[in-house]
């Protein structure tokens, strides 16, 4: 599947302010760049780093006054579709080093406190099926429910309100597949066929395949948009690692648009 992105973000920093993007679209195995690029309107340079897991990369940036940033890019995605259930654990003392600090609990994603409802809940489950259960409970008991939570909403909020928005969906999800020791972490992506268009937040599990080997595998628990359309921007433990854009300072939105259009 070959997807177009275009990113246009307009906005005033009223005094002068260092600026992270996290807007570009990593290069994986199962996503190939084609083209892109981001023209940002500023009088700052650019210095790319590498983001978590040296999946995609940040840019650092800044400025005062009207800033603005355009990002443009052709990705072709080759997914093939996995039915999780099918899948198994990770025995503990087989998870790698970087997938281990997926297990542990995070500032949104208190999965300690969600133990006791996973292990009721979700405990006669075993391997790739626990996540295919808990990705159900978090569709089936969650209300989508634009500007109800905040930058402050934590996992554990949005698990006794049972409403939020895709971020919030996914902090649930990952804090009750920690809950069960199962490595899961955030991901930022453009999502296609997503309504209305804007940046999305799904999830990733840590799980073995047929053969015992580990991979990350997608998951959208919000259920709005495939995963054969998802296209990575970066990772981490939660919504402290995967913000399009970081402030430091203050800001005021003018204008953002996000479109992610399937080529022919």
């Amino acid at each position: 599947m070959r997807l177009s992105i275009d990113v246009e973000l307009d906005y005033h920093l009223p005094q002068r302010a260092a600026v992270l993007l996290a807007l570009e679209a990593a290069q994986t195995p199962d996503q190939r760049l084609v083209s892109d690029k981001l023209i940002v309107g500023s009088d700052t340079p650019l210095t790319p780093i590498p983001a978590e897991e040296g999946i995609g990369r940040r840019t650092w940036t800044g400025g005062e006054g009207r800033f603005t940033a355009r990002y443009e890019a052709v990705v072709d995605v080759e997914r093939e579709a996995v039915d999780l259930a099918t899948l198994h654990t990770v025995p503990l003392g087989a998870i790698p080093g970087p997938a281990v600090a997926y297990l542990w609990p995070s500032r949104y994603c208190e999965s300690e406190r969600m133990k006791p409802f996973a292990l009721e809940q979700f405990g006669n489950y075993r391997g790739g099926a626990q996540v295919v259960q808990v990705a159900e409970w978090t569709r089936a008991n969650l209300e989508y429910r634009p500007g109800c939570s905040d930058s402050s909403t934590t996992a554990h909020d949005t698990f006794h309100e049972k409403k939020g928005i895709c971020r919030d969906f996914a902090h649930v999800m990952i804090g009750l597949t920690r809950a069960l020791d199962i490595p899961a972490r955030m991901v930022s992506a453009y999502a296609w066929d997503l309504s209305p268009p804007d940046f999305h937040a799904v999830v990733e599990v840590y799980l073995a395949g047929p053969g015992g080997d580990g991979a990350w595998y997608l998951v959208d628990p919000s259920g709005l948009a495939p995963v054969e359309g998802l296209v990575r921007i970066g990772v981490g433990r939660d919504a402290t690692d995967i913000s399009f854009m970081t402030i430091f300072g203050t800001a005021n939105l003018n204008r953002q648009r996000v479109w992610v259009e399937r080529s022919a």
